[in-house]
Formats: structure tokens, sequence, C-alpha cells
């Protein structure tokens, strides 16, 4: 059963290997495992059973296409801050259940400092984003405040 994301202790036991696999997916998820396993310096069955031992231990939490977001028919993206009016465990878990689910949200933050989450959305329009703070975040009780930064530009890191 996969650990809970910012759970470090069941990845201590992971070696040098198993770094350098995840650190060569990390960079391309595409990577055939016998050129994964070259890279790595290990036999592509070494590299096979340890790629999957990664993913069922959760480490590797899954495999994606990075589509632009245009061609799906949501040019616009933006981070929507909020802030929450309660702050007990119950109400916090309830928002980032509810908040993961809501159509466009690409991923959910829960942050700390003056606002409690940062949701990246994806929308068609300006209006289409009033439309979804509106509809989903403003009439929601547990929710403050809100406040939506536009995103010009998206440059993937290495990291």
């Amino acid at each position: 059963m996969p650990s809970e994301p910012n759970d470090l202790r069941p990845y201590s036991a992971l070696d040098e290997v198993d770094r350098a696999i995840l650190t060569e997916l990390a960079a391309d998820g595409r990577l055939p495992n016998n050129a994964l396993a070259e890279r790595v310096g290990v036999a592509p069955s070494t590299c096979l059973t340890r790629t999957r031992a990664l993913r069922e231990g959760g480490a590797i939490r899954g495999f994606h296409a990075e589509v632009d977001p245009a061609a799906l028919g949501l040019p616009l993206q933006a981070l929507v801050s909020v802030r929450l009016t309660a702050h007990e465990r119950a109400a916090v878990d309830a928002f980032r259940a509810r908040s993961v689910r809501l159509p466009g949200v690409v991923s959910v933050f829960h942050v700390a400092g003056a606002e409690d989450y940062v949701l990246h959305v994806r929308a068609a329009s300006g209006d289409a984003l009033r439309d979804f703070v509106l509809d989903h975040l403003a009439v929601d009780p547990v929710v403050q405040h809100t406040q939506t930064s536009l995103i010009f530009e998206q440059a993937r890191g290495m990291g």
C-alpha cells in the first residue's frame, strides 16, 4: 500500500539505483526500460523489477502525458489562493477532498503562510475562470477569501 505523499520514512530504504531510476523517469517518463537500465547501470530485468517495486511502493505515483492546455480548449491558467475560515482537520480535509474534484483543477497545494491552499486551475476563458471562483469557491462556507493570479507562461523545471 502506498504511503501518504509527504511521508518520507518508507523511502529511506531506497538505494542509489532506485533514486537514479526515479530521477531518470522524472525527466522522461516514456523512457524505455532498456534505455533506463543502461542509464542507471543495471540489467534490464533488474531495472524492470525495481521500477515495478517503486510503483507498487508509491514512489512512482503514475505516468502522464503533458498536454498543451490550449489543445484541450483550456488556454487560460491561473493560481487561485484560498484562505479558509476554519482550520480544524475535518474542515481542511473536506476542502481538499472537494477541491481536487472541481472542474478545471490541475493541482491542489496545501501551503504555509497567509493562504491555506493554492489551486492550479485551467479554464476556457476569463469568464469561465470567474464563474469557477464564484460557483465553486466563493459559495463554499469554509472559504474566507480567494485571490486569483493569471499564469502568463509556464516553464517546467528539472526537479
